[in-house]
């Protein structure tokens, strides 16, 4: 009967594809590249993964703007208004005495307004800077430069002009989820120490800083394993690494993303009591027994050596099993 029986041979890639349709889909930017003959509908294209840092744009980078001294704007303005006062009342007094057309008066009149065109561009410039923080320039939508001088200085009035803060800043946020090398889930609190070094690329690259950074926490908190009372400083150098190198890209600085506190989560915390309460007991079983082994071996040594009694092997082990009995029962009545 089995000799009457033929075999058949199955191509290897239809063995795994109905398994191969049923994988779940790959998860983050990917780029599928086909490798197979688009004839052949039996095989899967091959997906190819390149995951990268996002790259900054390259002309995105922060430069200093140009700008003037303050005293200068309001130099040019106070003598515009002056040259204005003066020539009003000229001519005020010019048609009190004398009349004019119409058409004179109206061009002596645009003389005394062209004085004011100096007057607005030269206060109208001016901006009072403070230690901490920069001004982002634009015109038009377009990056002009950075201005990080302190001070009263004079600016472009047609630039538009955005605030943005320079200063060290300290996030400390609600409890994180995280885990520990078991898998075991945490909660943690961390302190980040970060600042916005380039201002170009923060202001134009993430809306919300403390959101990104706090994303940058949460990614990298997955990378890196904590434990309830393990190497702080370690952890906190794994932690600053990452999320340094996520954050750079965008413009911010960080300087230390440091755990503050560290706990196992709600749904773990009782049984992960109960589980170090049981290793405690354990350890000090062990601790217990090893003395009082210590205790009989020293005892059944001095009476030999001695030549107080001469033991058997026999009378050897029932004097051991007593003197064990003895101190066990002196250990366990004695207080804690």
């Amino acid at each position: 009967m089995i000799r009457s029986e033929s075999t058949t041979e199955i191509p290897v890639h239809l063995l795994f594809r109905d398994a191969a349709r049923q994988l779940p889909p790959p998860v983050g930017p990917r780029r599928a590249t086909r490798e197979h003959d688009p004839e052949d509908r039996s095989s899967p294209p091959v997906i190819s993964a390149h995951p990268s840092a996002p790259e900054p744009e390259p002309d995105l980078v922060e430069r200093p703007a140009r700008v003037l001294p303050g005293a200068l704007g309001v130099l040019v303005g106070s003598g515009s208004l002056a040259g204005a006062a003066v020539t009003a009342w000229w001519l005020s007094r010019s048609a009190l005495s004398t009349p004019s057309s119409t058409w004179g008066g109206a061009a002596a009149w645009a003389i005394c307004g062209a004085w004011l065109l100096p007057a607005l561009l030269g206060f109208g410039g001016l901006v009072r800077s403070h230690a901490g923080r920069a001004r982002v320039l634009c015109l038009f939508g377009r990056y002009r430069g950075t201005v990080r001088r302190t001070g009263l200085l004079w600016v472009n009035p047609l630039l538009r002009r955005r605030r943005v803060d320079v200063r060290l800043r300290h996030w400390r946020g609600a409890p994180m989820p995280a885990a520990d090398a078991s898998g075991v889930p945490l909660r943690t609190v961390l302190l980040v120490v970060w600042r916005v070094r380039d201002t170009a690329r923060a202001l134009w690259s993430v809306t919300d800083h403390e959101a990104y950074v706090r994303a940058c926490v949460e990614a990298a908190l997955i990378r890196v394993p904590l434990e309830a009372a393990g190497e702080a400083r370690d952890v906190a150098g794994s932690l600053t690494r990452l999320v340094a190198e996520e954050a750079a890209t965008v413009g911010l600085e960080v300087f230390s993303v440091r755990p503050v506190r560290v706990e196992y989560a709600p749904e773990v915390a009782a049984a992960m009591r109960r589980r170090r309460i049981a290793a405690l007991d354990a350890r000090e079983r062990a601790s217990v027994l090893a003395s009082v082994v210590d205790a009989v071996q020293d005892t059944v040594n001095r009476l030999t050596a001695r030549g107080l009694v001469d033991f058997d092997d026999r009378e050897r082990t029932a004097l051991v099993r007593e003197l064990t009995v003895a101190f066990c029962a002196g250990r366990s009545d004695g207080p804690h």
